[in-house]
């Protein structure tokens, strides 16, 4: 189920808006806490944000990659509709979610043509980093993603959340993290030609 994140300002049908994706197979986990943080940063700085958790997508299209039900067709119009998508995913074993890679084989070959992309990754080890560059890119390149920031690995210990439900994220990657929604949003946002020089 999509939820919008107010941006703080009139919401027309042609504002270009961030797709937030969690590809966490829990109902409750550091990487949905995350992405909900994640979401609500780029929303402070002015985008519009709609988040995505694939967990709650029909077993049934997952399985058979399908796009069988409304469902699916909405979660993956949504993705095909951003301007920029952010994908925030766990570590199983050297290689991203299995249920992120598969909605990303419901969406077309060149699904993310033109979008501004940022991947996230969290696992329990620095030896899982590795994943956003051998894993995670290829594929969203291979998809057509028009840019790819530098991805952010965050290692879970460094996830805290407050008993507020707010979340606390370690010096050690935060700053790493806020400039790169800052680079997404400004990408996202980035006026044309014909406005710059006006």
């Amino acid at each position: 189920m999509e939820t919008i994140e107010s941006s703080g300002g009139e919401e027309g049908p042609a504002l270009p808006y961030v797709a937030v994706v969690s590809g966490s197979p829990a109902p409750a986990s550091r990487t949905l806490a995350l992405a909900r943080h994640v979401g609500a940063c780029l929303a402070r700085e002015g985008a519009a944000v709609r988040y995505l958790d694939v967990r709650e997508l029909p077993a049934d299209d997952l399985l058979s990659a399908r796009q069988r039900s409304a469902e699916t067709q909405s979660a993956c119009a949504l993705v095909q509709g951003a301007a920029g998508i952010v994908l925030v995913t766990p570590v199983y074993n050297a290689a991203y979610s299995g249920v992120l890679k598969a909605f990303l084989d419901l969406l077309p070959q060149f699904g993310l043509r033109g979008k501004v992309a940022l991947p996230l990754a969290v696992g329990g080890t620095v030896a899982h980093m590795l994943v956003i560059d051998y894993a995670l890119r290829p594929v969203l390149a291979s998809m057509g993603a028009g840019h790819v920031l530098a991805g952010v690995f965050l290692l879970d210990s460094w996830i805290r959340q407050h008993d507020s439900g707010g979340l606390f994220i370690d010096r050690e990657v935060v700053e790493r993290l806020q400039q790169s929604l800052h680079e997404l949003g400004r990408a996202v946002h980035r006026p044309p030609p014909e406005a710059t020089r006006q």
